[in-house]
């Protein structure tokens, strides 16, 4: 096997797995940096926050050093890697919405009911006054509103750019269901932001 820079072996992912499991700190390292960046990107796109992902991130790393013994099939590091990151990434989604919903809250509202009246920012525009970035936006804000599985299917077919076959094992659903979920998730978006398009 080859060494790349620092010292760590340049090998597929099944002879890194074996060497981490072995202990070897450096064969692991490797694994990180081969998938970090896709890891990062991925959970970015489920969480909208780079903060938020770098820390499921870091987070599904810790997960995958203490689980690698569990991993049956080493050359699939990458698809497991990121079903990992992708569970936890969702996971954190719904605690952040459920803290979102309880800091919702008020004691004193304007209508007297505990409720802020004021008008929606993120309300959309007529079509003619939305910009790119703003349209970007918009485009973000409706594939959050998507089902969680045609959202995932969507961000990583279309976004991340993932073959379908990777998609399926990363989400536990067959190459058709796949299909279906970013044909679904894309038909949605379309008919949402037809005024736009």
């Amino acid at each position: 096997m080859e060494e790349i820079a620092g010292g760590r072996p340049d090998g597929e992912d099944g002879d890194l797995v074996r060497l981490a499991r072995k202990g070897d700190v450096g064969a692991f390292e490797g694994l990180v940096e081969r998938y970090q960046r896709r890891a990062t990107a991925v959970a970015y796109r489920l969480l909208s926050s780079r903060e938020d992902a770098m820390d499921v991130v870091q987070d599904a790393f810790l997960k995958a050093y203490d689980r690698l013994d569990s991993l049956t099939r080493p050359s699939r590091f990458g698809p497991w890697l990121l079903r990992i990151v992708t569970n936890l990434a969702l996971n954190f989604r719904r605690a952040r919405a459920l803290r979102k919903t309880e800091s919702l809250t008020v004691s004193d509202g304007a209508d007297g009911a505990g409720r802020i009246n004021r008008p929606d920012p993120h309300a959309p525009r007529p079509p003619e006054e939305v910009s790119a970035k703003e349209m970007q936006a918009l485009v973000a804000r409706e594939i959050e509103k998507l089902p969680e599985m045609q959202r995932q299917a969507l961000v990583l077919f279309a976004i991340e750019k993932m073959p379908q076959k990777e998609i399926a094992s990363v989400l536990g659903c067959s190459v058709e269901a796949v299909k279906w979920h970013v044909f679904t998730a894309r038909k949605k978006l379309k008919e949402r932001l037809a005024s736009y398009l």
